[in-house]
């Protein structure tokens, strides 16, 4: 999770692309370059550990974008595919 919110500060599509799972993953993704990720606050976790095939993060990013600032605040879900971490959605 931690790397996918690295992605967004370094506008990397094509990683968060390869990290998303193929049954919820868009074909292309576009990232708005204006907007900048500045801090990550995970606010909890349950499973996801080196034993498990699934995890869930509840996080909130922050960002600004010129002078708005805001936040995201979601749960994501994960499955861990062939020893691989891969985002599946959020709520």
């Amino acid at each position: 999770m931690r790397s996918r919110y690295s992605a967004y500060v370094v506008g990397d599509a094509d990683y968060l692309l390869a990290t998303w799972h193929p049954r919820t993953a868009p074909k292309t993704l576009e990232l708005d370059p204006a907007q900048r990720w500045f801090r990550l606050d995970v606010v909890a976790g349950e499973r996801g550990g080196l034993l498990d095939t699934v995890g869930v993060v509840e996080f909130v990013a922050h960002y600004r974008n010129g002078r708005e600032a805001g936040t995201q605040h979601e749960t994501s879900a994960f499955i861990r595919v062939k020893g691989r971490w891969l985002y599946v959605d959020a709520t």
